[in-house]
């Protein structure tokens, strides 16, 4: 069955109101930490009814399944680790390495490589607008992170270069760096730090980890934009004023290892709901 108008048109209005309450939760709550974590978990719950990122899950399945490029070809025969076309848990599973490529892919670069080589689309064609709302990656890493919804987050690293990755994710995770002398270990490596009335996840706690990393790719409310995991590790260390992390990167890759790991047996929820 086709949307409508109005299946369209429901989660932009869940996603307004939400926003509304959030503005009125940080104009109400201050000094009152309780009343503000209750009062945002319920304008998330709020929106598990009409994520508006279904409309980039619909977006992204349209993607997966029409011909494109220059070989006229879908995305169908993508193999994202399980398979050719195996989409429930993949997403689970990545990063991983992959022997084709000979390189530790995570979502978002093993489209891109399937787009290349599946479709024939050069690598800028693929990525185009990556930073733009609406994205055609962020679509489709969207709709196949929510084929793995119900599935645990395993992605163990027992490959050689996956270990490398690991490790090289958790030096990077601590490693303080630019003007503010800032490291990701800064905000998340300890309980109830908060930004703007947004609790920070530590990833140093197995549960707390697992509940940052089972929500991604995420509807940003203050955006109003789904942002993948690697749009929102880059943002992070843009935030940190560190050097710029390119989209892609062997270096934002190894984070992820690197959080995946520390969230093993998280149950999938992707797309969720942030700030």
């Amino acid at each position: 069955m086709q949307p409508s108008f109005f299946d369209g048109l429901r989660p932009r209005i869940a996603a307004a109101c939400a926003g509304a309450l959030l503005a009125a939760v940080a104009l109400t709550a201050t000094g009152d930490d309780n009343h503000a974590i209750d009062e945002i978990a319920k304008y998330r719950e709020m929106l598990k009814d009409g994520n508006p990122a279904e409309l980039m899950e619909m977006r992204g399945e349209e993607l997966w399944t029409t011909p494109r490029g220059p070989r006229a070809a879908s995305l169908e025969q993508c193999d994202l680790g399980l398979g050719p076309g195996v989409l429930p848990g993949a997403y689970a599973h990545l990063p991983r390495w992959f022997e084709d490529t000979s390189k530790v892919q995570d979502a978002e670069s093993r489209l891109v490589t399937c787009m290349t080589v599946l479709q024939g689309l050069s690598v800028e064609e693929a990525t185009r607008n990556w930073t733009k709302p609406n994205s055609d990656i962020e679509a489709l890493v969207t709709f196949v992170a929510t084929k793995s919804q119900g599935a645990a987050i395993d992605a163990p690293a027992l490959h050689p270069r996956e270990a490398e990755f690991a490790a090289v994710g958790a030096e990077l995770f601590f490693r303080r760096a630019g003007p503010l002398d800032f490291s990701c270990a800064t905000c998340h490596s300890q309980d109830q730090r908060r930004i703007r009335l947004q609790d920070l996840p530590n990833f140093l706690d197995p549960k707390s980890a697992q509940s940052s990393m089972i929500t991604w790719p995420a509807y940003r409310v203050s955006q109003s934009a789904v942002w993948t995991m690697e749009r929102r590790l880059i943002d992070c260390i843009r935030q940190m004023r560190a050097p710029d992390a390119d989209y892609l990167s062997d270096a934002v890759i190894a984070l992820e290892v690197y959080l995946q790991k520390q969230a093993a047996g998280g149950v999938m929820q992707a797309p969720g709901i942030k700030r």
